[in-house]
């Protein structure tokens, strides 16, 4: 999912739209250029109960990876 550009919540709500198309088990990769995303992503995780992998450098921006859980 490419959030690149967009800044906070966006990519938040972005990765809240998407999850639930997203098979569990699956991931979903998140491209962000907006710093908060290095922290509302993990927290969104959090409250929602699904599994934050971490993050990875990216040609724009990051990569957040989350694994849908339910």
């Amino acid at each position: 999912m490419d959030a690149v550009g967009r800044r906070c919540p966006i990519p938040v709500i972005e990765l809240a739209r998407v999850i639930g198309q997203v098979p569990v088990g699956g991931t979903v990769r998140v491209l962000a250029d907006d710093e908060a995303a290095r922290l509302d992503i993990p927290a969104w995780c959090e409250m929602r109960g699904q599994r934050y992998l971490g993050e990875e450098p990216a040609d724009r921006g990051s990569a957040y990876l989350v694994r849908r859980v339910s």
